[in-house]
């Protein structure tokens, strides 16, 4: 009975928070529209005005106040100056929003948006939150944690987007921006020194060789110490060693035709991640370290090693003053070989040699109008990929077994979508979506019980015992519609409405483990959101104060998770479809002029989720029972807030702009069961000083974060019987750091 009350209060508490939050978007909106009217637009203060943002949220450049889509878009500028290096940091600038190194890695990315993500980066599963560099989605989160250079903005789209951007954008999407070539001579060298011996170097550049031929290219290097040890090898924890380039070329065909190429890579040779243990090994006599969460132990090389590397060539088609035909022809691939050490002691147990290799190919036909009345996005989509790789599992020390994993998924994926906004009349207009998506999955799933130790790498070995061996196909295919409606009140007021829906793919657990749950080779299908928004786009005291809110509910159905249970002297592993879940939330962003010196900015989200039904097998019992009452959304806070300010000071030197910063993330459940692992809230404490020479050409910056030297654990493992240990180890935030950096350009 006190759980029942304790969710009927939650649940009243979220209903009274959105529709409060919205009440109060509304009627500030209205009184805004009021005062605009009132305004004398010639008058001093009328040169105070905050400057336009354009996003791509709708796959055509629009002013974000015109988007009936709740979106974030930072811009270079702004991620300069807030000290954004990673696209990681985004997530203290976007409401309910989650974007976080995962365990055990530098650069795989867990990402979650309004409680909607994938916390597992094994191959073959699908991410919930898309993840695009321009227009190229990435399949896979190994390499997905980018770092910032050659940059034009960043975007966070939340809520489902799976009419224009498809499935797998069930929680919202990411895009990574590149700078524009525009054919002027540019050139800029950034060089950080910081912290831990932080070295980084950012080199860029473009320019024209021909009238209508434009070329640019950057390079960057991001290096830094460990801020903690690997206490019996020596070996640095938490090190950074990543090297990147990009290069661009824009040819001008003629007028009207334009073919522009690109190609990246990336490079990270940092060290494999030690987990900071929780709890006595029984194994091995070491105590858990108490003068670093960042010192560890490990019986393995650190050695790892993550390459990511992409080439697209985009052909854009002007037929008319109203249509567009643009082709977007991308190939991405990974590899991936690494240690993990899940126990965290020098003892060779838990022991994880892995590797992962991915290879996609995408093809999209995009159809764009643009008229008076109607706007118009359609087009055609196909995705072929291969994720395979494989580990090795060493669980108890001197047993000489090693349980290996191992197997491939092919995915063919082919999509056909249209979404439309028509204007029917100064004040009122429609929009409709709609995208249909088939995927074909084709997956190998192995798990042997090898004599003696073997590296995944290896062939041959000695067989003890056959846990899974399958091959399986399946298909899945989902129409996802997407209805709004939205009210241009006046120049600087909208409001809009909607329903949308998106779906993430079904698939093949690639851990399973048949001798444990012989329903396990069977696959798991795909998850579902159906997603109603109200929201408003605001701006008022002539266009100084602008005001973006939403409240939305969310309806998930057949949510996947990944459950790994350890059972005695093994792991059983399962992919499962939770029945139905709520998801209940509200948005705020606001930003003031308050002067020509002075920026403020608040940023607010409130997200209550909640699990209906979630039936589990238990390996243990080998039943399946409903768990949704123990069970809350992983990597979800209730709460996430930033109070942010930027402060200009012109003088015969140059400008200096002072930056400070507020976030806080309440509570947080590492996974779907309450573990030791679970961390409190925590607020991180950034700072920085930014000067730029009356030339344009230098500029320096002193950036300062999580000045209050927070602690805050966010990924880790637990394993809690396996052998009769209990296995618990947790990986964090970054420690306080300091960084100084200087800039030239031309």
């Amino acid at each position: 009975m006190a759980t029942n009350n304790k969710t009927k209060k939650n649940a009243a508490i979220a209903r009274g928070f959105t529709l409060n939050a919205l009440a109060l978007a509304v009627s500030t909106g209205l009184i805004a529209a009021s005062a605009l009217a009132a305004d004398d637009e010639n008058s001093t203060e009328s040169e105070l005005r905050l400057e336009r943002i354009e996003v791509t949220a709708r796959r055509t450049v629009e002013n974000l106040q015109r988007v009936p889509v709740a979106v974030t878009s930072l811009g270079e500028t702004e991620l300069q100056q807030r000290g954004v290096d990673n696209i990681t940091a985004v997530q203290q600038y976007s409401p309910n929003t989650t974007l976080q190194i995962s365990r055990g890695t530098n650069s795989t990315l867990t990402a979650y948006i309004r409680g909607i993500g994938q916390q597992d980066p094994l191959w073959g599963f699908e991410p919930g939150v898309g993840i695009y560099i321009d227009d190229v989605y990435l399949a896979r989160p190994q390499g997905a944690a980018l770092d910032v250079y050659d940059v034009e903005r960043v975007e966070v789209l939340r809520g489902p987007q799976g009419t224009l951007y498809g499935r797998n954008t069930i929680g919202g999407a990411v895009k990574y921006v590149t700078r524009e070539l525009t054919g002027d001579n540019e050139f800029s060298i950034r060089g950080t020194v910081g912290s831990y011996n932080q070295r980084d170097l950012r080199v860029s550049g473009q320019t024209a060789l021909s009238d209508s031929f434009f070329v640019s290219g950057a390079l960057a290097t991001f290096n830094r110490d460990g801020f903690g040890t690997f206490i019996n090898t020596g070996d640095d924890n938490y090190n950074k060693d990543v090297l990147s380039g990009r290069i661009s070329a824009l040819w001008h065909l003629s007028d009207t035709f334009r073919v522009h190429l690109n190609a990246d890579k990336t490079v990270d040779d940092s060290n494999a991640k030690g987990g900071y243990r929780l709890t006595q090994s029984l194994l091995s006599p070491e105590t858990p370290l108490t003068d670093s969460v960042y010192d560890s132990y490990t019986s393995m090389p650190v050695d790892n090693k993550v390459e990511t590397s992409g080439q697209s060539i985009t052909l854009s088609w002007d037929l008319s003053a109203d249509w567009t035909v643009k082709s977007i022809t991308a190939k991405r691939k990974g590899k991936t070989d690494t240690n993990i050490d899940f126990d965290s002691t020098p003892l060779p147990s838990l022991d994880i040699p892995a590797f992962y290799e991915d290879k996609q190919t995408s093809q999209e036909l995009q159809f764009l109008f643009s008229g008076d009345r109607l706007q118009f996005t359609s087009g055609i989509y196909y995705y072929t990929g291969e994720a395979c790789g494989a580990f090795g599992t060493v669980i108890v020390a001197g047993a000489g077994v090693t349980i290996e994993n191992g197997g491939c998924v092919d995915t063919d994926s082919i999509a056909v979508y249209a979404q439309g906004s028509y204007q029917l009349d100064e004040q009122w207009s429609l929009t409709l979506g709609g995208r249909y998506t088939k995927d074909d999955k084709e997956a190998d799933v192995y798990r042997f019980m090898y004599l003696g130790n073997k590296s995944p790498r290896e062939s041959g070995g000695t067989i003890l015992q056959v846990q899974s061996d399958f091959s399986d196909k399946a298909s899945f295919s989902h129409f996802s519609p997407r209805v709004g409606v939205e009210y241009q009140h006046s120049r600087d007021l909208m409001y809009y409405a909607s329903y949308t829906n998106g779906f993430k793919s079904g698939g093949f657990d690639m851990r399973a483990n048949q001798s444990i749950n012989p329903e396990a080779a069977n696959p798991y299908q795909p998850e579902t959101v159906d997603t109603f928004e109200l929201g408003i786009k605001s701006e008022w005291l002539n266009q100084r104060l602008r005001l973006n809110a939403a409240a939305f509910y969310s309806k998930y159905d057949d949510m996947q998770v990944t459950v790994q249970r350890a059972v005695p002297n093994d792991v059983a592993s399962q992919v499962l479809n939770a029945a139905s879940a709520d998801i209940k939330g509200g948005e705020i962003e606001a930003i003031l002029a308050a002067s020509h010196q002075l920026d403020l900015s608040l940023i607010l989200g409130y997200l209550n989720a909640n699990f209906k039904q979630v039936d589990f097998f238990d390996p243990v019992s080998q039943t399946v029972i409903d768990v949704s009452n123990a069970w809350s959304f992983a990597n979800t806070p209730k709460t996430t807030a930033t109070l942010a300010g930027r402060y200009t000071v012109p003088t015969e030197l140059g400008d200096f702009v002072l930056t400070a910063s507020a976030a806080y993330r309440s509570a947080t459940q590492i996974f779907e069961l309450p573990s030791m692992l679970d961390y409190g809230g925590y607020t991180l404490l950034n700072a920085g000083v930014n000067w730029y020479s009356n030339d344009g050409h230098w500029d320096v910056a002193l950036q300062g974060k999580n000045l209050g030297n927070k602690q805050a654990r966010i990924a880790g493992y637990n394993f809690d019987l396996l052998a009769g240990e209990q296995t618990i180890t947790g990986y964090y935030i970054d420690p306080r750091t300091v960084s100084l950096t200087v800039g030239y350009r031309f």
